[in-house]
C-alpha cells in the first residue's frame, strides 16, 4: 500500500516540473525573439564619417572591377558633398553606379551618418535598375522612418570577431546582415597590397547562398575586395579618384 500511494506523489510532482520546465523554455524563446527596434536620437550623431574601416570623403571616387558570369563589372562609389535629413539625422549621399560590360546597370544613392561613438549607420538607398537606359524597377529603395523601415549598421566603431550586426531592415526587402570573422588580413588586389583588413561576412535570410566576404582597408578607409562565398566572383579595388 505504502507504494501505491506514493506513486500519485511522484506523478504529480513530475507533472510539476515539466510544467515549470515548459514554462521556462517559453520564457527564453520570448527573450530571443525581441523585436529589432534601434532608437535614433539626432543628437547622438556627429558630422561627417571617420571611422577607420568606413571613411567617407567628399568628392571621393573609390573604383571597382570584376569578372561576372554575365560579362564584365564596374562599380563606382563616390561620396558627394550633398547631405540627407533622414529622421532628423543629416547623412552623408554615396553614389553607386554598377556597369556591366559598359552599360549602366544599377544606379543608386546611399545615405550613411555615424553616431558620436563611432558606429557608423546605414539609413536607406535610392536605388534604380536600368536596362537600356531606362528605369524598370525600384523595388530595392527604403528610407529609414517610412513603412516600418528602420537603419542597421554598417560598420562598427570596434569591431570584434564574431560581432553580428544587422546592416539594414525592411522586412521582406532589405534585411541584410554582417559578421566580423577576421582582423588583419592581408588583402592582395589591383590596386595593392594592404595589411591589417577587417574581414567581414554579410548575407541575407532572404536569399540562399548569397554570401559574400568583404575586406576593409585602415588606408583608405574603405572596401578593397568582395569575393562571393559561393559564386567565387570577385570585384576588387582598381583606382581611386579624388575631385
Amino acid at each position: 500500500m505504502k507504494t501505491n500511494k506514493t506513486k500519485p506523489v511522484l506523478f504529480i510532482i513530475s507533472l510539476t516540473c515539466m510544467i515549470l520546465i515548459l514554462a521556462a523554455g517559453c520564457t527564453t524563446s520570448t527573450k530571443t525573439n525581441k523585436v529589432y527596434d534601434p532608437k535614433i536620437n539626432p543628437a547622438d550623431f556627429i558630422s561627417g564619417v571617420n571611422n577607420k574601416y568606413f571613411t567617407l570623403i567628399p568628392g571621393r571616387t573609390l573604383i571597382y572591377e570584376g569578372e561576372t558570369e554575365n560579362g564584365k563589372e564596374r562599380i563606382e562609389v563616390e561620396t558627394l558633398n550633398e547631405t540627407k535629413i533622414v529622421m532628423g539625422v543629416e547623412c552623408m549621399i554615396v553614389w553607386d553606379r554598377v556597369f556591366l560590360n559598359g552599360e549602366l546597370i544599377e544606379d543608386t544613392l546611399d545615405w550613411f551618418a555615424q553616431d558620436k561613438d563611432g558606429n557608423v549607420w546605414y539609413f536607406g538607398e535610392d536605388s534604380k535598375e536600368i536596362k537600356d537606359g531606362g528605369i524598370v524597377s525600384n523595388t530595392g529603395s527604403w528610407e529609414s522612418g517610412i513603412d516600418e523601415a528602420k537603419p542597421g549598421i554598417i560598420m562598427l566603431a570596434n569591431p570584434k570577431i564574431g560581432d553580428h550586426y544587422r546592416q539594414e531592415y525592411y522586412k521582406g526587402q532589405a534585411e541584410d546582415m554582417g559578421e566580423v570573422i577576421a582582423i588583419n588580413e592581408r588583402a592582395e588586389v589591383s590596386y595593392g597590397v594592404f595589411e591589417d583588413c577587417l574581414k567581414t561576412r554579410d548575407w541575407t535570410p532572404l536569399e540562399e547562398k548569397t554570401d559574400e566576404h568583404k575586406y576593409y582597408s585602415p588606408e583608405i578607409g574603405g572596401a578593397v575586395s568582395e569575393v562571393g562565398t559561393y559564386s567565387g566572383e570577385r570585384v576588387e579595388l582598381v583606382d581611386i579618384r579624388n575631385e
